[in-house]
């Protein structure tokens, strides 16, 4: 199985993301993937609704872990496994380095996600700094040992590794070292899990480059962001 993910992050206004799903609605997906999009939230319901009946998927890009209650502005998993949604983004970069999520909030975002019946796509990957001075692994076994931890991992899960450094520059983790990275990912996972976790690439993927990522044996699939709210692109990565 292939993964293809389009976070939409907040690209597009209202008008913009549903005239987008309904030009997705009329793609024929590839029989070997399993596709998802993540919408912003005020657009969230009507994708849902658009793609209802189309193989295409729905994630949240964020969820608040809390139950219901006097949280002004916020939506936790409940909410959106009600809406239509499956999937949530956990973790991801721009959550922990803009909006100041810390290792405790991922980890209760994961667990909130698996009791609620969501499939989190826990978000992982090191800075430039972390690079230089030698601490890609540490950063990721760091971020997967607050993550995991003392969890029941009985739900499925995902991780998509997303060096800080590659998102959104134009300039992403070559795939030869990203299947190494992932190599590393999937033997630490088997501290966590006995089960096989889909492995996904994030950081600058575009149309043409994401088949050099697909045809590496650790990599399981993509996670895009900006080439995924262009239509003419995002229809090529899940049909070819």
């Amino acid at each position: 199985m292939t993964y293809i993910f389009g976070n939409w992050k907040m690209y597009l206004n209202h008008k913009e993301a549903i005239a987008l799903a309904q030009a997705l609605k009329a793609v024929p997906v590839r029989n070997d993937a399993t596709v998802v999009v993540f919408p912003s939230m005020l657009s969230f319901a009507k994708v849902t609704e658009l793609l209802g009946d189309t193989d295409i998927s729905i994630g949240a890009q964020y969820t608040q872990p809390v139950s219901a209650g006097a949280y002004t502005g916020a939506v936790n998993a409940e909410m959106v496994k009600e809406a239509g949604g499956t999937y949530v983004l956990v973790g991801h970069s721009e959550r922990r380095h803009i909006f100041g999520d810390n290792e405790a909030a991922v980890h209760n975002q994961f667990v909130s996600a698996l009791e609620a019946g969501l499939v989190p796509v826990l978000c992982i990957g090191e800075t430039q700094e972390d690079i230089e001075a030698g601490k890609r692994e540490y950063r990721l076994k760091k971020q997967l040992m607050t993550a995991l931890k003392d969890v029941s991992l009985a739900g499925t899960f995902i991780v998509a590794y997303e060096p800080v450094w590659a998102i959104g520059s134009g300039n992403p983790c070559l795939p030869d070292d990203a299947d190494d990275v992932h190599g590393f990912i999937r033997s630490e996972l088997k501290q966590y899990t006995d089960q096989t976790v889909p492995l996904l690439y994030g950081g600058s993927v575009q149309a043409d480059s994401m088949l050099s990522y697909l045809e590496k044996d650790m990599i399981d699939g993509v996670l895009v962001g900006s080439a995924s709210v262009k239509d003419t692109e995002f229809s090529r990565m899940i049909t070819s």
